[in-house]
């Protein structure tokens, strides 16, 4: 049987998702706790690749077995020896050739920027002394839609086929003492949302124009963007999948 597995988790104490050498992953905790409560070498698949220090508010995975298992009572137990970092949110049934990656439709990222200090978000969002100009920063995010190659925001040596990623949404909101981005798209270039956010934070400060962003995509170039925000601040909010995999989940 394939099961999905919806999780969340604080990236702080994690070299992203993905299991590497010499670092701990997410990966690696999820799949020694389903091992361990199976009785068989789990192996997981995740919806995508959170860097280093980068958290998620759902992310799914999934994984086969033909072990019998109560579902409930699984979740309860994983969660009660995982870290406390890592929060096991679902386990469902799906069909047999469902995969967390490919059939994902999109993801949505947010990243938190402080606009005061403050003593209860210093982990948790980008503290910028710089006053932004708001306005700026909304008309120069309209521009990100007009566009599908976002090699200029893509970490260099990445293997990928393309580089051309349909964002569906980009916007800016104040809430409370901070300034929220949400951007959602099918699919997201390696360190693309952090390379997204450093750039716009440079026309929001009026380090550069507006219009220069549609040569900054242009290029292709990476080295024409702005600078990586930090990854504590970034969250991978929301992962979609077609209504004939939520069908199937029973």
């Amino acid at each position: 049987m394939r099961y999905f597995i919806e999780l969340s988790y604080n990236g702080k104490a994690y070299h992203g998702w993905q299991i590497q050498p010499n670092a701990i992953s997410v990966q690696e905790v999820l799949e020694k706790g389903l091992s361990t409560l199976l009785r068989e070498p789990i192996s997981t698949m995740g919806a995508g690749r959170t860097d280093a220090g980068v958290h998620a508010k759902q992310l799914f995975a999934h994984f086969n077995t033909e072990v019998i298992f109560d579902i409930p009572q699984t979740i309860y137990k994983l969660n009660s020896f995982l870290p406390v970092d890592i929060a096991i949110k679902n386990i469902f049934k799906v069909k047999e050739d469902a995969h967390a990656r490919f059939h994902a439709i999109s993801r949505q990222y947010l990243y938190r920027i402080a606009l005061e200090k403050s003593p209860f978000n210093t982990e948790q969002a980008f503290l910028l002394k710089p006053k932004l100009d708001i306005e700026r920063l909304k008309e120069a995010t309209k521009i990100l839609l007009d566009y599908k190659d976002f090699q200029c925001f893509s970490k260099s040596n990445t293997d990928v086929k393309t580089y051309n990623c349909d964002i569906m949404k980009a916007e800016w909101q104040v809430i409370d003492n901070e300034l929220h981005f949400t951007i959602k798209a099918d699919r997201f270039l390696r360190n693309m949302v952090r390379a997204i956010v450093g750039t716009l934070i440079n026309i929001g400060i009026g380090k550069v124009e507006v219009e220069t962003l549609h040569d900054i995509i242009k290029s292709k170039n990476r080295s024409e963007a702005g600078f990586s925000v930090p990854a504590h601040a970034l969250y991978l909010t929301e992962v979609e999948y077609p209504q004939t995999i939520k069908l199937d989940i029973e």
